[in-house]
């Protein structure tokens, strides 16, 4: 699904020296594995996220999915890209606040070339388990719930793909758990998943685990699925 050939990145500003974030990263993800990308703050693992979700853009290498070069794409491709294939989670939720939870989910679809089928919304909003709280505003969500709606917002265009950015850096222990259960489902029903964390708890829950160190590969490990006891220590 997803091959990076050495993957450089490196940010300059006039006047500072150059930091090299990524320096020569090679993977390859296969459609419907549950990775995680794990790295200390500066490691480079977010700039990888950004580049893999067409956030940003490599220094050098390639990017593809599934066989077409990303980097080589105009602006718009890259954008029309996005909406049709990846679905994104972050750790701060990014919810409008005077919306409501379905009109928060629904908004992606307003930038979909084809008419979206009726009630994609409030699919993804069951399928997150929120579906009696279509009119609630993130103000009257709890944190964990705030989540779910964002990843029902990342769902709602169907995308083969869920890249989670340090999504439960805001979560209580129990939220935590919930959402990866939420995770774990999405990547069982057949959606690939790679999730960013530092946590070496959630990362455990995930079926590889990819380490960046300074930039680089430092280790990739697969790992059977999570035990219960892993949930447990997650907690």
């Amino acid at each position: 699904m997803i091959e990076l050939q050495n993957i450089e990145k490196t940010y300059t500003r006039a006047g500072d020296t150059p930091v090299r974030a990524l320096a020569g990263v090679s993977l390859r993800i296969e459609r419907g594995e549950f990775l995680a990308i794990v790295g200390t703050s500066g490691s480079g693992k977010s700039t990888l996220m950004n580049i893999i979700g067409s956030l940003d853009q490599p220094t050098a290498g390639r990017y593809l999915f599934e066989r077409t070069d990303i980097a080589g794409l105009d602006v718009d491709a890259q954008a029309h890209f996005r909406n049709r294939h990846l679905g994104f989670v972050f750790q701060a939720f990014h919810l409008l606040p005077r919306a409501s939870a379905l009109e928060n989910v629904d908004l992606p679809l307003l930038y979909t070339e084809n008419e979206p089928p009726a009630g994609a919304g409030r699919r993804a909003l069951d399928a997150v388990g929120l579906s009696d709280r279509l009119h609630h505003k993130p103000t009257e969500l709890s944190g964990g719930q705030q989540q779910r709606v964002a990843i029902a917002r990342a769902l709602v265009n169907e995308p083969e793909l869920i890249l989670a950015d340090e999504p439960t850096g805001n979560l209580d222990p129990q939220s935590t758990n919930e959402i990866l259960d939420l995770f774990e489902a999405l990547n069982r029903s057949g959606r690939t998943v790679i999730l960013v964390t530092h946590d070496q708890r959630v990362a455990a829950r995930a079926r590889r685990v990819v380490r960046i160190d300074a930039g680089r590969v430092a280790s990739d490990e697969a790992r059977p699925v999570a035990l219960a006891g892993a949930k447990e220590d997650a907690r």
